[in-house]
């Protein structure tokens, strides 16, 4: 009987308290709801090991135009949800697949790069915990580390090379400690506490963004305007390759292919008697090439003065021959 009495009395504590709860829920729903129609630019933000101050930091630098907000992901999909079957705005639901482990939005109506940069400034170090997975290379550097000789031992299980100097342990080498994606031991973290090294950093990390219903990665986010103009005109090029290995007329190949087909026509007036505008002046020219040689000499005053330097050169060049042959010939005589 007692059993059944503290159950039916937890029961009507639950029911006293639920309209607290839905009343919570409820204000939930009409922010998210609020945030939604009123921003169509959101970062979807990791949070892992951000403290309670560095968040708040956070709130305040990007006040003004942003807005963060957090929650449990459950309720999250939930509003989202309910959002768009009220509106049949079926676009932010893409957002619901980017609810995973410990996130949150970022409404913001700023430019999205500048306000991810703007997140870089609140990054804050901090030491190697036993058991995390490492976001980076770990790597000891070489220098005295200001421990004394009895701590040598300490070095050495990790197998990092040291010597006393004055009196002091100094690194050799230096030596990468844990790799990236490998779990933070006990003697890391107690190596790396010693030297006071902090090699880890956290903050709100960007892990995807919305963008007026489009979801795409961060990294899109530093390509410039000359990256863009360098990827489409290799498109383009790729286009026009295309086109023309097929024969297939487009807008990127159609200036190739008027080229290609002048040639064409060109070839054919030349090799026969038929002719159009385009084509007299290259007959003419090969009727008579010293009309050709004329216009690229610039004059025909200056071919025959060109002419007339080359024989002198000439001239010159054989004079300096026959000397050198006749020298040749007297020292070869006087060993005759």
């Amino acid at each position: 009987m007692n059993t059944i009495r503290r159950k039916q009395e937890i029961k009507q504590a639950k029911m006293v308290l639920n309209p607290a709860k839905r009343e919570k829920k409820s204000q939930y729903d009409q922010k998210i709801c609020r945030l939604l129609d009123e921003y169509h630019q959101i970062l979807v933000v990791a949070a892992d090991n951000v403290g309670s101050k560095q968040m708040q930091n956070i709130r305040k630098g990007l006040r003004g135009d942003s807005v963060i907000l957090m929650g449990k992901n459950t309720m999250m999909k939930r509003s989202i949800r309910i959002h768009a079957e009220n509106t049949g705005n079926n676009a932010i639901k893409n957002l619901i697949p980017l609810l995973a482990g410990n996130v949150g939005f970022i409404f913001t109506k700023g430019d999205l790069k500048e306000v991810r940069e703007e997140l870089g400034k609140y990054k804050v170090g901090a030491p190697a915990r036993v058991g995390l997975v490492a976001p980076i290379d770990v790597v000891v550097p070489p220098g005295n580390t200001g421990l004394d000789p009895s701590q040598t031992s300490f070095f050495q299980v990790l197998n990092i090379p040291t010597k006393i100097n004055k009196g002091t342990v100094e690194i050799v080498t230096a030596v990468e400690l844990v790799k990236k994606g490998e779990k933070v031991g006990s003697s890391e973290a107690a190596l790396l506490s010693k030297l006071g090294i902090k090699p880890f950093s956290y903050g709100l990390a960007v892990v995807s963004v919305y963008d007026n219903g489009t979801v795409f990665s961060p990294e899109v986010l530093d390509l410039t305007e000359d990256d863009l103009m360098e990827k489409f005109a290799g498109w383009l090029s790729n286009v026009a390759s295309l086109s023309l290995a097929i024969s297939f007329p487009t807008l990127a190949a159609a200036p190739h292919m008027f080229i290609h087909a002048y040639k064409n026509a060109l070839a054919f007036a030349v090799a026969t008697e038929y002719t159009f505008p385009q084509a007299e002046k290259v007959k003419e020219y090969l009727k008579d090439p010293s009309k050709f040689a004329v216009a690229v000499g610039g004059g025909g005053a200056a071919a025959p003065a060109d002419s007339g330097a080359a024989k002198e050169e000439k001239v010159e060049e054989a004079k300096k021959e026959e000397s050198e042959e006749s020298d040749e010939d007297l020292v070869a005589g006087l060993f005759d």
